[in-house]
C-alpha cells in the first residue's frame, strides 16, 4: 500500500514583504515632499523633528530613512545642485562669454529666491553629503572657466575673484531672508548693482532692477524686528 503523498512545502506570500517596501517608499516621498516645503519657506534651520511631524511620520521612521541631517539635505536638493550645474553649462554655452556671466550670476540667485533652503545650501559646505559636494566641486571649477572667458572679453573687471561669488549668495541669502514676502523682489536689486560693480568700464550692463516700494521695506523692517535676524 502507497502512502498518501504529503503536502507539499507551503509558498511564502510574497504581499506583506511588498507591502512592507512599499511602506517605506511612500514615506521616504512624504519625507522629502515635507523637507522641501520647509526648507525652502524656513530654511535649513529647521528641526528634524519638525520634519517629522511635517511628514506625519514618526522620528524613529524619519531615521531609518535618513540616517542624518546632511543626508537628508543630499536628497532634497540633488535636483536643485543639477540645475545649478546645467546653469554654468548653459552659461558656458552663450557666445558671448559677458553675457553668459552676467546671466548665470542672476540665474543662480534667482534659484536662492525661489528656494530659501536652496539659499542656504549654496552658502554651507556638507562634507558628509558627498554627491552634493562633488556637484559643488563640479560647479565651481566650470564658473572658474566662465570666469577666464569672460575677463577675455576686457568686460569683467581684472579683480574679480570666485569668491565675490560666495559673497554675492550670502549677501543674498539675507536680503531673501529680510525682505520675505513683504519686498520678494529686493534682491534684484542687490544682484543688479553687484553686477554693475563686476564690471569693467565699457562693458555693456543690464538695467537695475527698480527698488522695492518705501512701503513694501518697511513692512519687512518691522517684520525682521519682530522675529529676529535668525528667523526672518
Amino acid at each position: 500500500m502507497t502512502s498518501a503523498p504529503s503536502d507539499p512545502t507551503p509558498t511564502p506570500d510574497p504581499q506583506p514583504e511588498a507591502r512592507l517596501r512599499a511602506d517605506a517608499e511612500r514615506n521616504r516621498d512624504l519625507i522629502l515632499a515635507a523637507a522641501r516645503r520647509l526648507f525652502a519657506t524656513e530654511g535649513l534651520g529647521v528641526s528634524m523633528a519638525s520634519v517629522a511631524r511635517e511628514a506625519g511620520v514618526g522620528k524613529a521612521t524619519l531615521s531609518r530613512r535618513f540616517a542624518g541631517r546632511e543626508e537628508l539635505i543630499n536628497a532634497v536638493f540633488a535636483d536643485r545642485m543639477d540645475a545649478y550645474a546645467g546653469a554654468v553649462t548653459e552659461a558656458l554655452a552663450d557666445p558671448d562669454p559677458w553675457h553668459g556671466f552676467t546671466g548665470f550670476i542672476h540665474a543662480v540667485c534667482a534659484m536662492q529666491a525661489a528656494d530659501r533652503g536652496f539659499a542656504d545650501v549654496l552658502t554651507m559646505s556638507f562634507p558628509a553629503a558627498r554627491a552634493l559636494e562633488a556637484r559643488r566641486v563640479e560647479s565651481y571649477n566650470a564658473f572658474l572657466d566662465l570666469i577666464a572667458r569672460a575677463r577675455g572679453t576686457g568686460h569683467l573687471r581684472e579683480d574679480f575673484v570666485p569668491e565675490d561669488l560666495v559673497i554675492l549668495q550670502m549677501a543674498n541669502a539675507g536680503v531673501i531672508a529680510a525682505a520675505g514676502d513683504s519686498a520678494p523682489d529686493a534682491w534684484q536689486r542687490l544682484v543688479g548693482h553687484m553686477i554693475r560693480s563686476y564690471a569693467a568700464p565699457g562693458a555693456p550692463i543690464p538695467a537695475v532692477p527698480e527698488a522695492p516700494a518705501p512701503r513694501a521695506l518697511f513692512r519687512a523692517m518691522v517684520r525682521l524686528a519682530r522675529t529676529g535676524p535668525g528667523s526672518a
